[in-house]
């Protein structure tokens, strides 16, 4: 994956520290990047200790910063706090969060078992506000300043068919963004979210399209899909320094999509059972493939 282009000066986050959650892929290798690439210690942290490792020794010689690759378990209480423990240890608290971890596939809400729900939701809801809290506990003990970023999906506004679990997860993220951003913000810890649209990745490619035939950008005003560093840019400008103003919103990076089509997966109505059936085989190869490379 090539490096960001960004927009900002250079040493704009020296003397950060930022935790990426899902951080060795994927969008959340690319935030971790971008933040690296501008002077920022970072930490990246997932299940797959392999990947972790891979990306934090490929970051750190590219950028000449530290990045940290942490085994974690965000759906777990007491391996996130043993996780936050070993950042606050390892050089002082975060300055910036960004939850990214995440878990999706397209279904027909019919075949969902409870399990495929729970994988879905315990990831980004639940572990999401764990990592929230945890961080959120230790910064107003301390009274530190924060910049906490949250990635969801323009779902969060229209819902999206046959991606049910993810559409009501990444809800609960968005209401936690904005109600924290009214319950921290004067106590200095900001919340904001980022809403993209469709920024291929090897990951969202094998469980959102695994028949390369999901996505419609005739439907995009704009007729292309984003370029990664156009997200790293908006990332590091809501983590930054000089947008402290900026509070409690979601911003969409999608072309405009959203308001042209909806954006979501309601095309996929008209799927037959062999597309059902075709696709659901190709999610489960991928997800084994996966489970693999977990260590927790």
């Amino acid at each position: 994956m090539p490096t960001p282009s960004l927009m900002f000066r250079p040493d704009l986050l020296a003397g950060a520290r930022i935790l990426v959650t899902g951080g060795g892929t994927g969008l959340g290798r690319v935030i971790a990047e971008a933040c690296a690439q501008l002077g920022s210690t970072v930490y990246i942290c997932g299940r797959r200790q392999s990947v972790l490792e891979e990306t934090a020794k490929a970051l750190s010689t590219a950028h000449a910063v530290r990045v940290v690759g942490l085994t974690c378990d965000i759906r777990d209480a007491d391996s996130t706090e043993s996780m936050l423990n070993a950042i606050w240890a390892d050089g002082g608290p975060l300055t910036g969060l960004v939850n990214n971890a995440a878990g999706n596939f397209v279904s027909r809400t019919e075949d969902l078992s409870a399990r495929g729900f729970d994988a879905i939701t315990n990831t980004v809801s639940r572990g999401t506000f764990l990592v929230t809290l945890g961080c959120g506990k230790r910064w107003l003990t301390a009274g530190d300043r924060a910049s906490v970023v949250s990635i969801v999906t323009t779902w969060v506004w229209n819902g999206s068919p046959f991606a049910v679990p993810s559409a009501m997860a990444k809800s609960a993220v968005n209401s936690m963004t904005q109600s924290l951003a009214v319950e921290w913000g004067g106590r200095g810890i900001r919340f904001n979210a980022v809403a993209p649209g469709i920024f291929p990745t090897e990951g969202m490619n094998a469980r959102l399209d695994p028949q390369g035939k999901t996505f419609d950008l005739t439907t995009n005003p704009m007729q292309r899909t984003g370029e990664m560093s156009e997200l790293a840019n908006l990332a590091v400008f809501l983590l930054g320094p000089g947008a402290e103003y900026l509070n409690g919103q979601t911003i969409a990076i999608d072309g405009g999509h959203y308001q042209s089509s909806g954006a979501n997966f309601s095309a996929l109505r008209h799927w037959s059972d062999d597309d059902w059936a075709r696709a659901r085989s190709l999610i489960v190869r991928r997800s084994d493939q996966d489970k693999q490379q977990r260590t927790v």
